[in-house]
């Protein structure tokens, strides 16, 4: 199989009605929200940590993370847990949509500009079904040293 034939699996997700994708190996599960409890101290896009099904895990809004206006949860909005190099953290996001098989070729270098989001944290755009998705790297995202801390 040559290189241009790899694909990826990529869970699609909203937020400030805007579409991101993150590799469905990245995604533990997706959850409805639960109750947070709030971290004394915590960086300002920690919302706080939930118990899991015993796993304590803490909790990140993308809104905040990328300085977006926050807004009221609703039935559609969603906490994905992410598990990345052994952290385990949950990202509230506005709904999350679906999954989708993206070609390596479709992965395109970002802009300068791709909505709200610093370019150190997207690893590429996909257009997909008329449709532009911005691939999020949940590497430079969760920074070990920030959320362990």
């Amino acid at each position: 199989m040559s290189m241009a034939q790899v694909g990826e699996k990529l869970i699609a997700f909203e937020l400030n009605n805007e579409q991101y994708v993150i590799p469905v190996n990245q995604v533990k599960s997706i959850e409805k929200v639960l109750p947070i409890t709030r971290v004394p101290n915590a960086l300002p896009y920690v919302k706080g940590v939930v118990n899991l099904r015993g796993v304590i895990t803490p909790i990140i809004d993308f809104r905040t993370r990328f300085n977006i206006e926050e807004k009221e949860y609703t039935n559609t909005t969603r906490i994905l847990i992410t598990i990345f190099d052994d952290i385990e953290a949950g990202f509230i996001v506005d709904a999350a949509n679906d999954v989708i098989d993206i070609l390596e070729e479709n992965i395109e270098h970002p802009s300068s500009v791709v909505g709200s989001v610093d370019l150190e944290y997207i690893k590429g755009v996909i257009n997909f079904n008329n449709s532009l998705y911005v691939y999020l790297d949940l590497e430079q995202i969760l920074k070990k040293d920030e959320i362990q801390n």
